[in-house]
């Protein structure tokens, strides 16, 4: 099983990402060539994270499609079988591009972890309800790179 592998340098890219806190899920991005099953991929990465602060993360897998090009028929499209063929013609006389990557695209982090990173949200208006701790904007980590406005806590 591959996924092994695989999984021994996503858990090291999620730990460099997630600095000691504690990850409740990953998504990954697997190109189709690398014919990833998702299943033994969590599976995997459950064996590989263990002990580690991705123990018990939630995965899930992405497939990112390959693009072929038909020397026979000349189309050209995208496929999701690890296996290329021409689509149109069945031609398994083929160029393939892309459809290798392996991307950790997202972590997210445990409520409790989310937390423990509370920061001051210092108020200019004296009638704001945000006057105490709120949560660090996620945008850094698992919204991909879009901010999220802070909401007081409760």
């Amino acid at each position: 099983m591959h996924e092994f592998g695989l999984c021994e340098g996503v858990l090291d890219a999620v730990q460099k990402r997630a600095a000691g806190r504690r990850v409740a899920g990953i998504r990954v991005r697997c190109g189709v060539r690398h014919a990833v099953d998702p299943a033994s991929m969590a599976q995997a990465f459950e064996m590989v994270a263990a002990g580690t602060e991705a123990d018990g993360a939630a995965v899930e897998v992405v497939t990112v499609p390959a693009t072929v090009t038909c020397h026979g028929c000349g189309t050209t499209s995208e496929v999701a079988d690890p296996i290329p063929v021409c689509p149109r013609c069945g031609s398994a006389d083929v160029d393939v591009s892309g459809g290798d990557e392996l991307t950790l695209e997202s972590v997210s982090y445990s409520h409790a972890e989310l937390s423990r990173t509370l920061r001051w949200w210092p108020s200019t208006d004296s009638n704001s309800p945000m006057t105490g701790p709120v949560p660090v904007p996620r945008s850094c980590c698992c919204t991909g790179g879009q901010a999220t406005a802070p909401t007081t806590v409760s």
